[in-house]
């Protein structure tokens, strides 16, 4: 589809690895049951997670970080979503890290969480990545105001519905970037861009890179 990056969400299994998969359990993606972190990656590569979706995609598996970034990560940013919000000072920080190590892309990828704890862990191991703060409506008001003074972040990743018309150029004077999620309509997201985000998460990415040639080529 052309987009200039993805975003995905990380945990841990439970024998430590990296894996990719959007739930905390099986259930709704894979033909397994029961929380991810309570397998182990043999157990976890040994289910179908391509099925659910659609019977073309059965038998793929749920893959790792590594092979993640040995397919991807000389292509497109990628900004992954550290999801360890059940456990949030667990090691997945550290384990994120040390991939992103040994594949070199620290010019490619983005650190992201709602979890400050995640978030100020991945800052003491690695300085030089940047780092995203998540913030959505299903959080308490507390937690929205709190978490940006707490949590070290170069980019505020807000919820589309939690932007409001000052926000991008409060952000720009605060020095930081602004990445809105997930952003579908088409009008909204030539406002964004308008308005000049760094980048829009978004499940139609050639619909939007389209208007963003447009805006571009008005502005």
């Amino acid at each position: 589809m052309g987009a200039d990056g993805i975003e995905l969400d990380a945990k841990l299994s439970a024998d430590g690895e990296v894996v990719i998969i959007h739930d905390p359990t099986l259930d709704r993606t894979t033909d397994g049951s029961g929380p991810v972190g309570a397998r182990t990656l043999q157990e976890l590569k040994a289910l179908d997670a391509g099925a659910s979706f659609s019977p073309e995609f059965a038998g793929e598996r749920i893959p790792t970080l590594d092979e993640v970034f040995d397919a991807l990560g000389g292509r497109c940013v990628i900004n992954v979503e550290m999801t360890n919000y059940a456990s949030p000072r667990d090691m997945l920080p550290h384990r994120v890290v040390a991939v992103v190590r040994r594949f070199q892309v620290e010019n490619r990828v983005l650190l992201s969480s709602f979890n400050p704890f995640a978030l100020r862990s991945a800052k003491r191991l690695a300085p030089d990545l940047p780092l995203g703060l998540l913030l959505g409506p299903g959080q308490p008001w507390w937690m929205r105001l709190v978490f940006p003074l707490i949590a070290p972040h170069e980019s505020l990743n807000l919820h589309d519905s939690l932007v409001r018309e000052e926000t991008p150029r409060r952000l720009r004077r605060a020095g930081r970037k602004f990445i809105p999620w997930t952003v579908n309509n088409a009008e909204r997201i030539r406002w964004l861009l308008s308005a000049g985000v760094d980048a829009i998460i978004t499940d139609a990415p050639d619909g939007a890179l389209e208007i963003r040639k447009d805006v571009v080529w008005h502005a």
